[in-house]
């Protein structure tokens, strides 16, 4: 008897082929136990919720237009779920904004039985997984990133707490209070005490403003420091 933990999965894929496949695949992995599968609708986050999963995996359906937060969303959901991502085309970009939404695990079509589950096994047990051909975008992407230092500055000037600098920036996306409270796991009523004390601090009468302004002062800070 395998002494490894059991990883309850749940699978989410639009393609019924795709979704049938894997779960034939999880099927026959003993320490994997699938506790629900289904296409994308509007009320399928409910039926995960309930399920509970350690795993959700999913196909790369779930960062189109429609399903637009869900990731975020069901991380911050469900207590300890990681995410795993099968993508048919291995596209950088369809990867790295899987990567900022939340995903841990990414796989391509190719993979083999063992690779999923061993992809599985590993997310579940806090590590991130990615195949080799894309570990060069992933390396690309965060050193094209600005310097934590210069990022922090800005805010100093205006006064931001890091919540707050973090909060900016979820309003520059166009997010709105409730989606933000998801992302991060706190309450619509922080979110508005949060925004209005942005605001305040610089001195703009709506939300777009005020991301404008800092706008204007990350490039002010981004010019000094160069």
């Amino acid at each position: 008897m395998s002494s490894q933990p059991i990883v309850d999965v749940f699978v989410l894929a639009e393609n019924r082929l795709l979704r049938e496949a894997l779960l034939r695949v999880l099927a026959k992995k003993n320490e994997i136990r699938v506790v629900g599968a289904n296409s994308y609708s509007s009320d399928v986050h409910q039926e995960i919720l309930v399920r509970e999963p350690g795993v959700i995996v999913l196909d790369s359906s779930g960062l189109s237009h429609s399903n637009a937060r869900l990731i975020p969303f069901l991380v911050s959901s469900i207590r300890g779920v990681k995410i795993v991502m099968v993508d048919m085309d291995g596209d950088e970009d369809t990867f790295l904004r899987a990567v900022r939404e939340g995903v841990l695990g990414y796989v391509l079509k190719d993979a083999s039985a063992v690779e999923l589950a061993a992809t599985i096994r590993s997310v579940a047990a806090g590590e991130a997984v990615c195949p080799p051909s894309l570990s060069a975008a992933l390396f690309r992407f965060a050193s094209q990133q600005q310097p934590a230092v210069s990022s922090l500055a800005w805010g100093v000037e205006l006064g931001l707490s890091r919540r707050e600098q973090q909060m900016v920036e979820l309003l520059r996306n166009r997010l709105t209070n409730k989606e933000i409270a998801a992302e991060l796991n706190i309450s619509e009523q922080t979110v508005k005490n949060h925004v209005h004390n942005i605001m305040r601090k610089v001195g703009a009468t709506d939300r777009l403003a005020a991301v404008r302004r800092c706008e204007i002062e990350r490039l002010r800070s981004d010019a000094a420091g160069s």
